[in-house]
């Protein structure tokens, strides 16, 4: 008989995009976390930015549940593994409710997560009871805990809002307009958290204003059924990885990290901002970021490129994905026209673009099968390279991303999600 454990959880979402998710989402961790409970909390879909302020928010590291990406049995096995560990956890979902296929809904259908929507209020009057019916009733099954108005002008905004939702859905609390408080963005998204000297003070303000609300209370406690783990081999066992982890490269998934240790690497994290060298390594993990932020100190450290050079040269592999991809390449110009020299291990030539170029879910076909990943930036590549292989959108989309070899290197505009088949990914490390 599988086993069960019973926790209070919540999955976040809202009608579209911009309507506060990640804020609130980090409010309620923050603030339960104030009170001395255990918060685990994860995203729907694929995305970096947002678990980086929700895992400051909580104080654990923030993992991906995407039915796609990593499948069911995958996510259910990480929502039973935090019940273990958690007094409450949180969702935040992806886009609008109903979005995408699969949306945050299908999730919370699954595995019987009550939704709370965050509804921005503003501009907005008894139109945001005739929206808090919709996506009550609009899928039949959906556990629905209720709706919260977001950046609310006033007490008399906040009355006329919570008169016009029916009687049958809760109204869970309003947040007033707080511009003090409010999360900074750039062209990927939210700035990333360590890039925040006040941040803790702006999560702290947020939980404050959470809890005038319903939600100061915990939700319902949801079962969460143990499956059978997947039996993880020691593919990778004595590989020693140089994983880059800075300013410049720090989109990569928790779960991708702890798959390479399970199957028995050893991470040896460095930073091409500011070491001179790469550390004693077997092989080279480079992941997405803002290297185009980075370009003077990028340029500036010959040493470092001078290091990832000779790993290149010695035969070893390396895996490049999107920003780590960019900084492998002769040279990187920004948005503004301002023009680096990179590495040169790829041939080729990056400039970022003021609007996004790519942007979907990705499936690419490896000797060891598919793995599924996504894609998501503002640059636009030419390179002489032919590719190996090309992505799938598995919904059909035109995004075919290119997959680039050039001795053992493998690079891509991809970010891999490894858990999806660990021995593909074991493959594109292995010595």
């Amino acid at each position: 008989m599988n086993e069960i454990r019973r926790r209070p959880a919540l999955l976040i979402s809202a009608p579209a995009s911009g309507q506060g998710k990640t804020t609130v989402t980090a409010a309620l961790a923050r603030f339960h976390a104030n009170l001395g409970r255990r918060v685990r909390v994860f995203k729907v879909g694929p995305d970096f930015l947002d678990p980086m302020i929700l895992e400051r928010a909580s104080g654990t590291p923030v993992y991906q549940l995407d039915l796609w990406m990593g499948g069911e049995a995958h996510c259910r096995q990480l929502l039973y593994e935090a019940a273990g560990a958690a007094d409450l956890i949180l969702v935040e979902g992806v886009m609008g409710l109903f979005d995408g296929n699969p949306s945050s809904a299908d999730l919370a259908v699954r595995f019987g997560l009550p939704v709370l929507a965050i509804i921005d209020a503003n501009a907005m009057a008894q139109t945001f009871g005739a929206v808090a019916h919709g996506l009550a009733n609009y899928r039949t099954g959906l556990p629905f805990a209720g709706v919260l108005a977001n950046r609310v002008a006033n007490t008399g905004h906040a009355e006329m809002l919570q008169t016009s939702v029916p009687a049958a859905i809760c109204y869970q609390g309003t947040l007033y307009r707080y511009p003090d408080f409010a999360l900074p963005e750039r062209h990927l998204g939210l700035v990333q958290a360590h890039e925040l000297a006040d941040l803790d003070q702006r999560l702290d303000g947020l939980a404050a204003a959470v809890a005038e609300t319903q939600l100061a209370a915990l939700p319902e406690a949801v079962e969460l059924v143990n499956v059978q783990p997947v039996d993880v081999q020691p593919l990778l066992a004595g590989v020693r990885i140089a994983v880059a982890r800075d300013l410049a490269f720090s989109f990569v998934y928790p779960a991708n990290l702890d798959l390479l240790r399970a199957m028995g690497a050893e991470l040896r994290f460095f930073s091409p901002l500011q070491d001179s060298t790469l550390p004693e390594a077997d092989s080279l993990y480079l992941p997405g970021g803002y290297p185009e932020l980075h370009l003077e100190a990028l340029e500036q450290n010959r040493a470092m490129r001078d290091s990832i050079r000779a790993h290149q040269s010695a035969g070893k592999p390396s895996v490049a994905e999107c920003g780590g991809m960019l900084y492998l390449l002769e040279s990187l110009t920004d948005s503004r026209g301002r023009h680096a020299a990179m590495v040169g291990v790829l041939p080729g030539h990056a400039v970022m673009q003021e609007r996004l170029t790519a942007l979907a879910l990705q499936s690419v076909g490896f000797p060891a099968g598919a793995l599924r990943g996504h894609t998501f930036h503002h640059s636009r590549m030419e390179t002489l390279l032919t590719p190996t292989a090309h992505g799938r959108c598995p919904n059909g989309g035109p995004t075919a991303e290119a997959v680039y070899r050039a001795g053992k290197l493998t690079a891509s505009y991809l970010h891999f999600y490894f858990p999806s088949n660990p021995d593909a990914a074991a493959r594109l490390f292995s010595p």
